[in-house]
This record gives structure tokens, C-alpha cells and sequence, in this order.
């Protein structure tokens, strides 16, 4: 029995090049420091957001043939990339960034620069 697979399951946005050249913009006539990372492994980072097994394979020795529940999303799922924005938001959120309304993958927070006491925003 295999059914259509939602859009809001599998839809994964990511920040719009001129939002990062904007911020960028923003940063650099203000003096700003920028920061940049990159999450290795991304997606098994996320809870897979559907309900997955496989069956284990000989390589597995005695539990070949025993049936695995897949728990992180793994690549090549639909749902991989959502699980992993639906993740990384709660992340944000979690450290008290907001996100912004024009691009909801510009993620921001009030902060304030320790030593001159500039408040300023960071992205």
C-alpha cells in the first residue's frame, strides 16, 4: 500500500543569495565580525520524520536478515531535508534567534558588542 507523499513532508527552503549578500552588506559597514560553519553530516543530525525500517544485510553477521527501524534522517530520504530544517530551527530557536519575515531562513538575535556597547543585530 504506498501512498502520495506530501509536499509539507519533503519541502526543504534554504536562504536566498541575496539575503546573504545583504547580510554580508550589513556586517561589513558595521564593523561586524562573520562567522561561518558547516554541519558535517548534516541530515543525521534530524529525527527521520517518517516511519522507515529496512532489513539488515549479511554484513550484519548474526542479526542479518533481522529488521532495522531507521531513527535519523539519512540522505536519500524524502523527508531528509525537512527533517533537517524542521531540526535546525528548533536549534535556532532554542539559542533564542528568531527568524526573519522577508527569508525565513535568516535566522537573527538582539546582541549587543561588549566592548563599546553597540547593539546590533546578529544574523
Amino acid at each position: 500500500h504506498m501512498l502520495d507523499t506530501p509536499p509539507a513532508l519533503t519541502y526543504a527552503s534554504v536562504v536566498t543569495r541575496e539575503t546573504v549578500r545583504i547580510a554580508l552588506t550589513m556586517a561589513a559597514l558595521n564593523d561586524l565580525e562573520v562567522k561561518a560553519s558547516d554541519v558535517m553530516n548534516a541530515f543525521l543530525t534530524a529525527p527521520c520524520a517518517e516511519k522507515v525500517y529496512t532489513i539488515l544485510g549479511p554484513e550484519f553477521g548474526t542479526d542479518a536478515g533481522k529488521k532495522a527501524i531507521i531513527v535519523r534522517a539519512l540522505y536519500g530520504l524524502k523527508s531528509a531535508g525537512a527533517s533537517f530544517g524542521k531540526h535546525i530551527a528548533d536549534c535556532m530557536r532554542h539559542m533564542g534567534y528568531q527568524s526573519c519575515k522577508a527569508d525565513a531562513d535568516l535566522w537573527f538575535k538582539p546582541m549587543v558588542r561588549p566592548d563599546d556597547g553597540f547593539k546590533y543585530y546578529a544574523y
